[in-house]
């Protein structure tokens, strides 16, 4: 007998995104799946256009930042009785037609996080956020003890086992980092990637990610939590010495020489 699917939404985050946030939203739901947005105190138009479409929104009265966004989701998508939860931002960056390809990857691979990983288009994506990126994926791939690709991605599946780490204490875009590494060392969770396309192009706006600030916040952070769980060296190895697991079935993406992917098809 084949176990019943899990039943999942999209949640996404935003803060003033009126430009984009409708088509977002409306892509999702051409995918007939619910959506939860949580507005993080927009002072926009953004709550008055989500407000109108046939979702659950969440509104904060003034910023918390996208952690606490997240936190407040994950909560709603619980009390709701959701299974799983797909995480996107509202900006434009990520795109509804990328969904399907990572719930069958979850499907694939239950008990395992599965992150959109930027691997296509990367000329799109500026130097320095490259550059802070990568520093990021070599930390945190060391406090998960496995290796991940693209720990930055926000577009990420989350299974119960993660959503139930709601109350993790972290803040801001440290939050995702935290899931990460206590879905992989205390849940005994896996993570798995697919490939998706980097979207830096001009119409976005400015990104809320700061690449100095915030990754010197997630390092530390990481940092402590490769501290508190010991076994330094060991972790090291497993989530170096092997590369992440990249899912492509679709074929979407050619590896180049020295590329620290494994191809699934």
């Amino acid at each position: 007998m084949n176990p019943t699917p899990p039943r999942w939404c999209v949640l996404i985050p935003c803060l003033n995104e009126e430009a984009a946030i409708r088509d977002v939203v409306e892509s999702v739901l051409a995918l007939n799946v619910p959506v939860i947005v949580v507005d993080d105190g927009s002072d926009d138009r953004t709550p008055q256009i989500v407000d109108a479409l046939p979702v659950t929104l969440l509104r904060h009265p003034q910023r918390r930042g996208k952690g606490e966004a997240l936190r407040h989701g994950f909560r709603e998508a619980l009390r709701q009785g959701f299974d799983a939860v797909v995480t996107m931002d509202g900006d434009g960056q990520h795109l509804a037609g990328d969904v399907p390809r990572i719930v069958a990857a979850a499907q694939r691979y239950p008990g395992h996080i599965v992150i959109g990983a930027r691997l296509l288009d990367r000329e799109q994506q500026p130097k320095g956020r490259r550059r802070a990126n990568a520093v990021a994926d070599w930390g945190i791939s060391w406090g998960c003890g496995v290796p991940v690709a693209d720990t930055q991605s926000g577009q990420r599946w989350y299974p119960r086992a993660a959503l139930e780490l709601v109350d993790l204490p972290a803040e801001n875009f440290v939050f995702e980092a935290a899931i990460l590494i206590a879905a992989c060392r205390e849940k005994g969770l896996g993570v798995v990637s697919v490939p998706i396309a980097s979207r830096y192009h001009g119409e976005f706006r400015l990104s809320h990610f700061s690449p100095v600030r915030d990754v010197v916040r997630i390092t530390a952070y990481t940092i402590g939590r490769i501290a508190s769980y010991g076994d330094i060296v060991a972790s090291y190895r497993r989530s170096h010495e092997a590369p992440p697991t990249v899912i492509d079935d679709d074929g979407l993406l050619a590896v180049e020489a020295g590329e620290p992917a494994r191809l699934i098809r």
